[in-house]
């Protein structure tokens, strides 16, 4: 109850005797009387959330019509009443099917009405009882139930029971101040199990559903057990609920205590004239504020916080909110900056000492130094996407960059960022809120002109809290950046004097309105010659000094690093080749720590001992001339490679079969070239016919490696021709181009890759599409000199100097018709595939095109 009014009437004055004369009202009403068969006739009252249990007292609310005719009905005839707890407390108008069968006859007290428009009134309950049936539903209920006999005589499994639970019940009543120190007298006077189960539940109100569970339990001993489950639980959370407590009160005291002592030491402080402590820090931010460099907007901020934390008491919970804030504000470089050396010779003397290669991205460099040097009227930073495939140089190249231009070098990486806030903050409304990573990062660099590397930028994710993709776009616009608006500062923050250089492996990833603000450069893998450079001037002196051997007490031979990186690594860059390197050393230097001989000169022949077997195997030019085998030079982001095209011919219905792992551009490239070779058949003097009765089978070896693309067009039209004319294809020439269904030879990529690889693997001529002669500029001029260059427009041209000329052997003819039945096949040469003489083959063994 929240209030006693109920107990009341206006010319009672004691709260004592009022309560005492009530209860006397309910023991003087007696039980009901039993009939013959043993059961009693009582109205019904309907009960929710509530459960009035044996020998206790309790207040109950009328509300309904229904209940309150029931109550006045028992009053008038001096009768008790049956308690029925309805399952569903919702129910306004429950019918018998609602309620629990076992039930309370409880006694009612005089009815005083509230104000409210409800009434009340204190109940006894009596004894359980169980519903037999339904005797009256209107204007009231009324049943017959059997009264329920609690029976059972005291053992010492009695008497053990009820001490537990009198125990448990004690250390509830000390910590839990809301139950008085009279309950745990009155359960001590209590001699019946059942009873003092009742009284205990009652005392502590579980949940509804432990109360009703518990009514339905007859057995009185079972009944107590239960309690005393309930009661252990209840302990414990008291014990949890006194222990907070207690630890929050003794906060509470060392909270006050310190304020207590602070008071003393402002007034002994300011007795000795020092003024205290926090006058000091707010008299040092205000200095601080006044001493740094500020835009007028920013210094206006800044004060205007300064004030609000001078007013407030040092204690509060926002001072350290505003502290930090202020503390962002003045370290943050607002105007420092470093200056620019505008060298453009010590810049390329920089860039060249610590890169070999990339011409692209050092040429843009030194012309944004050139142009700087000029002072234009209006310049503005370059925004630089380097992308390449890893190990290329990127990041390095960058710190470099800042090197060679005297700037401060920053780096963030952003794979793996989903957030938004990640890049322009949290609101400073959030606990713990902080400036973006962006802002983190240029109060790390110290200067509002450094280099700021970007890194990973294709790897930025997206989810439900924003796209940190759509912030950068501010961040790398100049049209915006000069004003970058961070969530956590709320003010303008000058990002255009910073460089920005953005690194990435993958353009397709990044969104197509950041890509447009950016400059790409594209980083290429490093062809063979290029790793060999790298090595011998960066790699083999930097893994001396890591492993502490002199430089130049080691060599690796030219061969050697060949080896290496032909048989050892696979890539783009040259990260695996400077593990493998420093595998050489190590395992030298361990000889030389041992004190044992170990060589100077790293040969080819020793690599095997250093490094164990080989790891990659490139595939080889072929040995002769072949039917049906062409070779084309393809590209890989880890630089160029040879690539045999397979055909085989083989009786059928005019199957198509393509294997080896190709992708649907390159499968189109079949269709089109086979479409091509039908449209021609006449001029190679090929039967028609004969491409319904054979099967072809087009294969590229290493099945495990994907490959797609135009560009194996010509080779493979040059190996379906070879197959169904029975003309060789020539082992040293290599191809490449994109064919159509006329004939033409389209432009392709990759071309200096695609020569070079053709000149490791020992080919003398290179077809190309003539629109691809511009680039052949950046192919090393030993491998334009040392490769025929021959540029086509029409595949009838790549056919002319690849395939050789028509030899003894036929091309495939069609299948005569089947013999009768009884005839013998006199001709067995028409069902096998293409035959090919080749040199040496013993006369009549037949020979199918094979890589």
């Amino acid at each position: 109850m929240r209030n006693r009014d109920w107990y009341f009437n206006d010319d009672e004055d004691d709260f004592g005797e009022a309560l005492h004369r009530r209860t006397e009202e309910l023991y003087s009403i007696p039980d009901s009387p039993t009939d013959e068969e043993g059961l009693i006739e009582c109205p019904v009252i309907p009960l929710r959330d509530l459960v009035v249990f044996p020998h206790m007292v309790s207040p109950i609310f009328v509300g309904r019509e229904s209940t309150l005719l029931a109550i006045e009905d028992a009053q008038e005839n001096d009768q008790t009443v049956v308690a029925l707890t309805q399952k569903d407390s919702d129910e306004e108008n429950p019918g018998p099917e609602d309620f629990l069968m076992i039930g309370v006859e409880i006694a009612v007290g005089r009815l005083l009405h509230m104000p409210d428009g409800s009434s009340s009134a204190l109940a006894q309950g009596r004894r359980r009882v169980e519903v037999i049936e339904f005797t009256q539903l209107k204007p009231y209920m009324r049943v017959r139930a059997r009264p329920i006999y609690e029976v059972g005589e005291p053992d010492r499994q009695t008497d053990a029971t009820m001490r537990t639970a009198l125990e448990m019940f004690q250390k509830c009543v000390q910590l839990d101040r809301s139950l008085p120190e009279e309950a745990y007298l009155y359960a001590l006077n209590i001699d019946e199990p059942g009873w003092l189960a009742d009284m205990m539940i009652t005392s502590l109100a579980p949940p509804l559903e432990d109360r009703l569970e518990l009514l339905e339990v007859i057995d009185p001993l079972e009944r107590l057990r239960r309690v005393i489950k309930l009661l252990a639980r209840e302990v414990d959370v008291l014990e949890l609920e006194d222990e907070i407590h207690s630890r929050a009160q003794s906060e509470v005291d060392r909270t006050q205590r310190e304020f207590y002592l602070r008071e003393q030491m402002k007034a002994i402080q300011t007795e000795l004239g020092e003024g205290d402590i926090w006058s000091r820090e707010i008299q040092e931010l205000r200095n601080r504020i006044e001493h740094t460099e500020l835009p007028i907007e920013v210094k206006a901020r800044a004060e205007k916080e300064l004030d609000r934390l001078g007013q407030m008491p040092p204690m509060s919970p926002e001072v350290g909110i505003i502290r930090t804030y202020l503390d962002w504000i003045l370290d943050l470089p607002w105007s420092e900056k470093s200056e620019d050396n505008l060298d453009v010779r010590h810049a390329a003397e920089v860039l060249e000492g610590e890169h070999f290669g990339l011409p692209r991205a050092k040429e843009r460099i030194l012309e944004y130094i050139a142009v700087r040097s000029l002072r234009p009227r209006r310049l503005r930073q370059p925004i630089l996407c380097f992308v390449g495939p890893p190990g290329t140089g990127k990041t390095s190249l960058g710190r470099s960059i800042a090197e060679a231009l005297g700037r401060k070098f920053v780096r963030l990486s952003l794979g793996g960022v989903r957030d938004e806030a990640e890049i322009r903050g949290h609101r400073r409304t959030y606990i713990g809120a902080l400036p973006g990573r962006i802002l983190q990062t240029m109060r790390r660099a110290g200067t509002c002109n450094p280099l700021f590397m970007l890194d990973e930028v294709d790897k930025l994710g997206q989810d439900f809290r924003g796209d940190p993709a759509a912030a950068l776009l501010e961040v790398l616009d100049p049209e915006q950046n000069y004003a970058f608006s961070d969530h956590y500062l709320e003010l303008p923050y000058d990002l255009s004097q910073v460089m920005f250089i953005t690194t990435a492996n993958n353009p397709a990833n990044i969104p197509a309105a950041l890509l447009d603000r950016m400059e790409v450069i594209e980083f290429p893998g490093y062809i063979e010659e290029e790793k060999l450079e790298i090595a011998t001037r960066f790699l083999l002196p930097r893994q001396l000094e890591e492993n502490g051997l002199e430089e130049g007490e080691v060599r690796l031979s030219v061969q050697a690093l060949q080896r290496i990186i032909r048989e050892y690594t696979y890539e783009a860059g040259v990260r695996n080749l400077e593990r493998e390197i420093g595998r050489v050393i190590r395992k030298i230097a361990r000889l030389k720590a041992e004190g044992k001989r170990f060589p100077n000169m790293v040969g080819s022949a020793n690599i095997e001992k250093f490094l164990g077997p080989p790891q990659f195997f490139n595939l080889e030019a072929e040995r002769q001339n072949e039917v049906g085998v062409a070779t084309a030079v393809a590209w890989t982001e880890n630089g160029g490679e040879i690539m045999p095209v397979e055909v085989l011919l083989m009786d059928g219905k005019g199957n198509l079969q393509i294997t080896g792992q190709i992708g649907n551009v390159m499968q189109e490239s079949v269709q089109a070239a086979f479409s091509y070779l039908k449209s021609r058949s006449v001029e190679y003097g090929i039967d028609p016919e004969i491409y319904d009765q054979v099967d072809i089978h087009l294969h590229i070896p290493e099945g495990a490696i994907p490959k797609d693309g135009p560009s194996a067009g010509v080779t493979i039209t040059t190996a379906l021709v070879s197959a169904f004319t029975g003309r060789e294809v020539y082992r040293e020439v290599g191809m490449t181009g994109e064919i159509t269904l006329r004939g033409r030879v389209l432009p392709v990529g990759g071309v200096r890759e695609k020569v070079l690889a053709a000149h490791r693997a020992g080919l003398k001529t290179v077809i190309l599409p003539k629109r691809n002669l511009k680039d052949l500029i950046d192919v090393p001029k030993r491998a334009r000199s040392e490769v025929r260059i021959v540029p086509v427009e029409h595949v009838e041209q790549v056919l002319e100097i690849a395939l050789a000329p028509a030899r003894a052997a036929k091309p495939r003819r069609p299948r005569k018709p089947a013999p009768e039945q009884g005839e013998a096949r006199s001709e067995n040469v028409a069902q096998k595939p293409v035959l090919v003489r080749r040199k040496g083959d013993t006369p009549g063994a037949a020979v199918t095109p094979s890589a």
